[in-house]
């Protein structure tokens, strides 16, 4: 009976313990999602709230549900400028997603061969636009593209090319493709960066069993590196795609809130601006602009799905 007991004695003693909720996550967690919640989530939840609500001249407001989006995209007074600054906003993102990732793409590879000297320099120098003031640069380039006191005009006679100046950011046909190419320059170094980042990881072994097979530097690029930095471009592309639809500050600090001439470099976040905040003329409306606001976060929101159920899982397959 003794060693019964006592057997029975040590089965009842030894029982799992029950796993403590870990508090101490929940401890260094706290700061940063308290912080979070306050200045991102709340005022996210608060602009899509907004947004189904209208203002009368008195101040009040009552619930309209859908109805600002609907006069958004229907109404003369304001499809026609949301329509403009939407098309706007895709030029503006397909010149980076060509000009600035192609650019950014070929800076990489040329910085990440082994025999180039001053490398260093030469990616300090590339990526230091990035870190200026966008009220800097847009002042910059103003003074440099003006046709009457700018150096634009004696840099092209210099090299036989004057005939090719105009005053392209006064012109409709061109402001939008200058400001975007002055967009270009300044951030040209993150795509750069990111994509030598993802060749400096390419192991040697596979780019040397290439050469030894008989491959072409072309050929190396093309079948051995190109395939291994595909997610990584994907992430370039994804980023350029909310940047841009984001952008605000270089076109305001060049063209100002109407975005002129004749509203030609109109995108999304300069049309939010004068939609919420007001401009010369126009009163701000808060709901309308908290609409405008709501439809760019939902048209950043399709384009980062697609990216992730179309474009993410085709380059898994291709990663090993």
């Amino acid at each position: 009976m003794t060693d019964l007991t006592a057997s029975h004695v040590q089965s009842t003693d030894v029982v799992p313990a029950r796993s403590r909720f870990p508090l101490h996550i929940v401890v260094f967690l706290a700061p940063a999602l308290a912080i979070y919640t306050l200045f991102s989530i709340y005022p996210l939840v608060d602009t899509i709230r907004l947004s189904l609500y209208a203002g009368d001249e008195t101040g009040a407001r009552s619930f309209v549900g859908l109805q600002n989006f609907y006069t958004l995209l229907t109404d003369p007074n304001w499809s026609g400028q949301f329509w403009n600054a939407f098309t706007n906003n895709l030029i503006f993102f397909a010149i980076h997603m060509v000009v600035q990732n192609g650019i950014g793409l070929g800076l990489a590879m040329l910085l990440s061969l082994p025999r180039l000297t001053g490398g260093s320099v030469y990616r300090t120098l590339i990526f230091l636009p990035t870190m200026l003031s966008v009220v800097i640069i847009g002042f910059i380039w103003q003074l440099m593209l003006n046709p009457l006191w700018g150096i634009a005009p004696s840099l092209l006679k210099a090299v036989g090319l004057g005939s090719l100046f105009g005053p392209w950011l006064g012109q409709e046909s061109t402001a939008l493709l200058t400001v975007s190419l002055i967009s270009v320059w300044q951030f040209v170094g993150i795509p750069m960066m990111l994509i030598y980042a993802a060749l400096l990881n390419i192991p040697d072994d596979l780019l040397d069993a290439a050469t030894v097979d008989g491959a072409g530097p072309f050929s190396v690029f093309w079948f051995v590196r190109l395939p291994l930095i595909l997610p990584t471009l994907g992430v370039v592309s994804i980023l350029t795609f909310v940047a841009n639809f984001n952008a605000f500050d270089l076109i305001y600090a060049i063209k100002g809130a109407l975005a002129g001439p004749n509203f030609s470099t109109d995108i999304l976040g300069t049309f939010f601006y004068r939609t919420f905040f007001g401009f010369q003329l126009q009163v701000g409306s808060p709901t309308m602009g908290a609409a405008v606001a709501t439809a760019m976060l939902v048209i950043i929101l399709i384009g980062v799905l697609i990216y992730l159920f179309g474009v993410q899982r085709r380059l898994q397959r291709h990663t090993f």
